[in-house]
């Protein structure tokens, strides 16, 4: 008997084909019952073999654990973190072609129960609900507000481990830093390894939604200020944290869900 005998919601192999090719391009390159995602990808196996060099820093069990998945794309992730058992992922993302390709690789790979969303990360606070893991991989350089995206995970739906990657560029050094800063104390600014995050005005690698870029240093500093800790660093511009305090949380008010309008 074959497998499509055996599976009847199983997608045949040329309408399979049919439907990856209608909602390409793809970004994820995923391997959906022998048919490659985006063959041509120039990195080649992506995110599968990236994933493969940071993948032991995360729990092999997640069951019963919640995932939110933001920034999916694809569902690459939200994929992995159902194979490894956890209850409930949740996959968001802006772009609605991203979210069909991600339910049809979930659909494909046997992989039901992911639910995924049209939502960005400023809307977190609307889900009303918080997560073991938050992953935030690959979303931070496309943002106008970051930090304030980081502020808002924090605040919303963080509730204990964070998966975080940005795009870094500028010098790999980290500079110490000091608490305080004299006014008249300039030069520290100009050191390679004082915490950057570049403007980008225009475009970067051909594409207008990269609007900063930070430097090894920012990115770590970002992560603390948000109030989280960075438990390791498994693979490049890659690290998995962990919620803690927020700094100077008891000095002002907390990051807000932005008001979309409506009664007040």
């Amino acid at each position: 008997m074959s497998r499509l005998q055996q599976d009847p919601d199983r997608i045949g192999e040329a309408a399979l084909r049919a439907q990856i090719d209608a909602l390409g391009p793809w970004f994820h390159n995923i391997n959906l019952d022998g048919i490659w995602t985006a063959p041509d990808h120039f990195l080649g196996d992506y995110p599968g073999r990236k994933f493969q060099r940071f993948a032991p820093a995360l729990p092999a069990d997640m069951t019963g654990k919640r995932v939110l998945d933001i920034g999916c794309n694809a569902g690459f992730y939200s994929v992995e973190m159902k194979r490894r058992g956890a209850e409930r992922v949740l996959g968001i993302d802006s772009d609605d072609r991203y979210l069909a390709q991600a339910r049809l690789a979930s659909k494909a790979l046997g992989f039901t129960g992911i639910e995924f969303a049209n939502l960005s990360v400023y809307d977190v606070g609307a889900l009303g609900e918080r997560f073991d893991l938050v992953i935030f991989m690959g979303v931070l350089y496309h943002l106008r507000h970051p930090l304030l995206a980081l502020d808002l995970i924090r605040e919303h739906v963080a509730n204990d481990m964070l998966l975080f990657q940005s795009l870094t560029r500028g010098a790999k050094d980290v500079a110490p830093i000091k608490p305080d800063y004299d006014f008249n104390e300039p030069d520290a600014f100009a050191e390679p390894g004082y915490p950057k995050l570049h403007f980008i005005e225009r475009e970067f690698a051909h594409d207008w939604t990269n609007w900063w870029v930070p430097n090894r240093a920012a990115t770590e500093a970002m992560l603390r200020a948000a109030g989280f800790t960075i438990e390791s660093g498994p693979h490049d511009e890659v690290y998995v944290c962990r919620a803690a305090p927020v700094p100077y949380g008891d000095w002002g008010p907390a990051a807000v869900y932005p008001n979309k309008g409506g009664s007040k």
